[in-house]
């Protein structure tokens, strides 16, 4: 059995890596052509062509993510299928391959590509998005964050707190930074507006140059307002720079420990979180449907087809890893507005397929 799994796994390994190549190669040029517009404009600030190729190359770790299930999909298909044509695992299953030790070695095989996909999606692809984005904002200005900036929550013991940033530099400072403090009668206490801020040691977000505006209630109940400059401003929070970021960085290309405080921050200060929890559940559930991408291509291996090519086979494979993508992004827009569950939305396509996976193997392997 030695022997056959090394055979297997080399196999499904060169031809997992061929096909993402060539799909990487073919969203980096679509990436490269879409940059091309930025290039040498008179905003663009020194962004050219090398520019333009790191910032393409810093995008490859998400495409690989996104990818992966798919191009083990298709890869496997094209293994087996190559397989049955040239009667090689027919000889397989007269040295003992039988149907279940088949599902047992491929499986092994995608629990690899289970870890490989988590792995570059949960550290190298956030952390490539970032990078990508800073390289961006050093040459195209600063990065902004919707019309309105980035909207924050936070309670504390005595207070409530509304953050506004409107823009993130490239050093990742916070530029146009407005703090609005509540009591827990819901009264306005202070705003504090700064024109940029960073992240300080314990915390604490180190504000420059702000503006502090303060309310206090009277004893006869008339409200004296102070104004004040300061050079320099302390705001201790919980806030994190990723927590800032999010508003940047698209939550699917958030690790999955960032996306779980990040939406104990929102459910503590009675925010929603029903978006990131879809996107934490998709991150846990993604990585598993290499399991079932191998399931769905093992049948194609009891096909009986030595004559024919094996062209319409790989096809089929390539429309199937598209329907499980269309799917995969579908579900989570569906499930948000219909209030589904967000782990029954993320895992909604992986059960699909499963149970695809699981009638194609009972009809074509254990059946016939």
């Amino acid at each position: 059995m030695k022997t056959i799994r090394r055979l297997i796994f080399g196999e499904l390994l060169y031809a997992v890596m061929f096909v993402t190549a060539g799909f990487l190669a073919l969203f980096s040029f679509f990436d490269l052509v879409d940059q091309l517009q930025s290039i040498g404009r008179p905003n663009a600030m020194g962004y050219q062509l090398p520019q333009a190729l790191m910032y393409v190359a810093l995008l490859v770790p998400s495409h690989l993510y996104e990818l992966l299930p798919i191009t083990v999909l298709i890869g496997t298909i094209f293994v087996m299928a190559r397989f049955a044509q040239s009667s090689e695992f027919t000889i397989l299953r007269t040295s003992g391959l039988g149907p279940w030790r088949a599902l047992r070695t491929l499986l092994a095989a995608g629990a690899g590509f289970v870890v490989l996909t988590f792995a570059v999606g949960d550290y190298i692809a956030p952390w490539a998005d970032r990078a990508a984005q800073l390289l961006k904002a050093r040459y195209d200005g600063n990065i902004t964050i919707g019309q309105t900036g980035a909207w924050l929550k936070e309670k504390q013991a005595y207070a409530q707190f509304a953050v506004n940033v409107s823009s993130m530099a490239p050093d990742g400072s916070m530029l146009g930074l407005r703090i609005f403090e509540f009591d827990n009668q819901g009264r306005m206490v202070s705003i504090t507006r700064s024109e940029s801020a960073h992240f300080g040691a314990g915390g604490a977000w180190e504000l420059i140059q702000a503006e502090r505006t303060e309310f206090t209630l009277d004893a006869g109940k008339d409200t004296r307002i102070d104004r004040k400059k300061l050079t320099s401003f302390s705001w201790p929070t919980e806030l994190s720079s990723e927590m800032v970021s999010t508003a940047v960085l698209k939550p699917e290309r958030m690790g999955t420990i960032d996306l779980f405080q990040y939406i104990a921050h929102l459910e503590a200060n009675g925010q929603t979180s029903q978006r990131y929890e879809i996107e934490f559940w998709k991150k846990v559930f993604y990585p598993l449907s290499c399991l079932v991408m191998v399931v769905l291509a093992l049948p194609f291996a009891y096909l009986h087809f030595r004559s024919e090519g094996i062209s319409a086979y790989v096809f089929g494979g390539v429309m199937a890893g598209i329907s499980f993508f269309f799917l995969n992004n579908v579900s989570g827009y569906i499930g948000e507005l219909q209030q589904w569950q967000p782990w029954l939305t993320a895992a909604l396509p992986g059960m699909v397929y499963s149970m695809l996976s699981l009638a194609a193997f009972g009809w074509l392997v254990v059946k016939r």
